[in-house]
């Protein structure tokens, strides 16, 4: 008979204490905690502890997309094809922890399958295996049984760390392709197109969601492209921006142009209050900004079209944290 075990993984702070859990329907559970670690390493782990620890046949539920598409999507071929890099020549993030995952399932590739699961929305199982894993990363403490166990501690509730400047309301954040991919710096039949669609759909979804709002850093491309399909479709948009200035190496023309429409959000986040003083830090402040639009938003947007792996490592991301259902993909035309 094949076993059912849904697995999770927390952390607070990511990074930070972090968590792990698995528990069969009914039966057997463990959990465990690590004092300095990531969401997505605890994912894994706590994949890799039920696989370890269950025998037989395995259906393993987790609402990680890191976790499941890496099997569903067979990243992991490629990944050993290259020597444990990426399709961008980088090395694997995690391996300690993929490898003897995947060494696991590649020694009966028959024994174990992987499912995923929307987090937090009333499964019984995975609000458990949240529940343990948010109480080991709290107490560094994990324990064991072998029926469900009674007492529980409070689960991860999404937005309970909302950022106070934000508005209330259904937060949607839209990421996606720079001008290159768009057609060019200035408008031409291929952005026009893409702000038409992101038009559409942002009206649509106000018609459900009447306190609809976007989150958008106003970079070039896709994320001013939403800005302006916002106001088209008359919904508010706030500008979440990583450091201040971010348009100051632009032409004069792009500058008019964000600060257009940095004046009609209805308000701005600021989220760091130094500019960055090389590349390299301001690429890191960017991805801090992709993390926090993750942990922030209730679903979003990319423009992206389906091959351009730096866009699809950030819808990934997403989907990680938010659930593929809650991720739409806008594709551009083709220029």
């Amino acid at each position: 008979m094949t076993t059912e075990v849904y697995t999770d993984g927390a952390c607070l702070g990511n990074p930070g204490p972090g968590g792990w859990a698995w528990a069969v329907p009914g039966g057997r559970f463990a959990s465990g905690a690590a004092p300095a670690t990531t969401n997505q390493r605890m994912e894994v782990q706590a994949a890799l502890e039920a696989v370890r620890s269950l025998d037989g046949p395995l259906v393993v539920v987790s609402d990680s997309t890191y976790v499941v598409n890496c099997f569903r999507d067979r990243w992991w071929e490629g990944w050993l094809a290259r020597g444990w890099l990426t399709s961008a020549k980088k090395p694997v993030a995690n391996r300690d922890l993929w490898e003897p995952l995947i060494a696991a399932v590649q020694a009966d590739p028959t024994r174990v399958a992987f499912r995923w699961v929307k987090g937090h929305s009333d499964d019984p199982m995975n609000d458990l295996v949240d529940r343990l894993a948010v109480e080991a990363a709290r107490t560094q403490a994990g324990r064991t049984g072998d029926r469900p166990p009674e007492s529980l501690g409070p689960a991860d509730i999404p937005g309970a760390d909302v950022d106070p400047r934000l508005p209330a309301g259904r937060l949607l954040a839209v990421i996606g392709h720079k001008p290159p991919e768009l057609g060019g710096y200035d408008a031409n039949p291929v952005s026009e197109s893409v702000r038409a669609k992101l038009a559409e759909v942002l009206a649509a979804k106000r018609q459900v969601d009447g306190d609809l709002v976007v989150l958008t850093g106003l970079g070039l491309g896709a994320e001013q492209l939403a800005a302006a399909a916002a106001a088209d479709a008359g919904v508010p948009y706030v500008a979440v921006l990583p450091y201040p200035d971010p348009d100051s190496q632009w032409p004069s023309g792009s500058r008019k142009a964000f600060q257009a429409l940095a004046d009609g959000a209805q308000s701005t986040v600021l989220l760091q209050s130094k500019a960055p003083a090389t590349k390299q830090l301001a690429g890191a402040a960017l991805r801090r900004r992709d993390a926090w639009l993750a942990r922030h938003a209730n679903e979003a947007i990319a423009v992206w079209d389906g091959t351009d792996p730096a866009v699809g490592r950030s819808v990934r991301a997403l989907q990680d944290a938010l659930g593929e259902d809650d991720v739409w993909i806008v594709s551009p035309p083709a220029g």
